[in-house]
């Protein structure tokens, strides 16, 4: 059961100014294409072959002799959520109930942008930041390199890449105005959503 590498939901050059052509291009088709075939390269002809990759990243996480398949699986499945995470005209406000779960958990809009910001820019190295559902709260988090909510028992509801290769083309050195923009712009709020809605 091959997991395949999705095309991005919208066109190359949709996000733009923001994100360019040439940073999807790379990012997707190579990086994100990487991933997916190490992955099925891997799995090809064990047992976990029949599993989903959701399935196959909870039961190999933390376990060190199968670090270089977590790591292509997670990644591939971080990338295929990171794509649906944004869209052309994002950013804004959310609406209705993910903006009143988002007022009672964090105590506004703003406070959680700080927060989510925050997480973006302060993950030492290579990383994700994440707006989770932990039991029935909404949090921030961050992970380390392919790591995700996943296997923790949160429920992803947006990520951010905070890797180099998903900004530096474009802001170079400047994590920071690429998560300004990412959050401004960027975000898929009815994503995000219907992540919240499905929980």
């Amino acid at each position: 059961m091959a997991y395949e590498l999705p095309s991005l939901p919208y066109d190359y050059t949709a996000l733009e100014p923001y994100i360019s052509k040439s940073t999807l291009e790379f990012h997707h088709d190579k990086h994100h294409a990487a991933y997916v075939n190490k992955y099925n390269d891997a799995v090809k002809g064990t047992e976990l072959d029949s599993k989903s990759i959701e399935e196959v990243i909870k039961a190999i996480a933390g376990d060190s002799s199968k670090t270089g398949l977590f790591n292509n699986a997670a990644q591939a499945w971080n990338h295929t959520f990171y794509w649906q995470c944004m869209k052309p005209n994002g950013g804004g406000t959310p609406t209705r109930e993910l903006a009143k779960k988002i007022e009672a958990d964090f105590g506004g809009f703003d406070q959680f942008v700080e927060a989510f910001k925050d997480a973006g820019a302060t993950q030492f190295g290579s990383g994700w930041a994440w707006l989770v559902l932990d039991g029935d709260k909404l949090k921030v988090t961050k992970t380390l390199n392919a790591d995700n909510p996943l296997t923790s028992g949160q429920v992803p509801l947006l990520t951010m890449d905070v890797w180099e290769h998903a900004y530096y083309l474009d802001y170079q050195n400047k994590r920071p105005s690429y998560i300004d923009e990412f959050v401004a712009h960027l975000i898929n709020w009815d994503f995000v959503a219907q992540n919240l809605s499905a929980a």
